[in-house]
């Protein structure tokens, strides 16, 4: 059995199909998606579709799903549907409005149902899994058990667990301590070259000798898994990181995918 964790594959259907097919998953297997399956990219729907077929998954809300139930839930608003707009949502709104009613209702409520975090244990290392990071000045716990870590999850905001940037990736330190126990957190949301201007503490190049963006660790405890896949062709990945070894699978955006 081994855990994999993505994040942002932003409708970009075809190299997340790809990567899986090098995986090969078993059914023992377990997923993580941590959320920005949709919009961009140019089959949302295909991703949907995918992630929820994958073995023992479990799918976290992202902020672009977090705008596509604002606009599909408040149909007369007209900020949420700008919001959704201008985020790349007519990709996903025309993928829905393509495929049976039955069907877009059905993966409308799977993904208005989806939770703000999760969390899982690897080996003997606990990880924080989130869309987009945390609130690194609530208080934490002096032990991270499994109960500990739930209280301190559901005591965040949930607008920073969607939406946070700056102040999770640019801050001093994360939740490691000084003996370096507490837990990793990863997140996506935040393509890995914007990192360059909020840390100093990155382990490398957001981009590998071929300009394509690959996964950023932040200090020792902030792990950052979105690759630019809503970026496209030419610097967009896809990434599916394996918790148990760390192995990277990757696979490129390609032309018009």
């Amino acid at each position: 059995m081994s855990t994999y964790v993505f994040s942002d594959v932003h409708g970009h259907r075809a190299p997340l199909e790809r990567v899986l097919e090098r995986i090969s998953p078993s059914e023992e297997d377990c997923f993580f998606c941590l959320g920005d399956m949709i919009d961009r990219g140019p089959d949302p729907v295909g991703v949907l579709r995918i992630v929820r077929a994958l073995p023992n998954v479990r799918v976290l809300m992202g902020n672009h799903e977090d705008l596509m139930v604002s606009c599909i839930d408040h149909p007369h608003d007209p900020l949420a549907t700008m919001n959704w707009g201008i985020n790349g949502g007519s990709t996903t709104s025309d993928g829905l409005a393509e495929i049976s009613a039955e069907e877009a209702e059905e993966l409308v409520a799977w993904v208005r149902g989806l939770p703000r975090w999760d969390q899982t244990v690897v080996g003997s290392r606990r990880y924080l899994l989130v869309h987009a990071g945390v609130d690194l000045d609530a208080p934490t716990p002096s032990v991270w058990d499994d109960e500990a870590a739930e209280k301190y999850l559901s005591s965040q905001d949930g607008e920073d667990l969607t939406w946070i940037r700056e102040d999770f990736w640019g801050a001093a330190h994360g939740l490691s301590g000084a003996d370096g126990s507490g837990p990793i957190v990863i997140a996506g949301h935040t393509p890995t070259p914007y990192l360059e201007r909020m840390s100093s503490d990155c382990d490398r190049s957001a981009l590998d000798s071929e300009g394509l963006a690959r996964m950023v660790r932040v200090g020792r405890d902030r792990w950052d898994i979105d690759c630019c896949a809503a970026g496209g062709h030419g610097v967009g990945q896809v990434l599916v990181l394996r918790l148990d070894d760390g192995e990277e699978f990757y696979e490129p955006v390609g032309e018009g995918e």
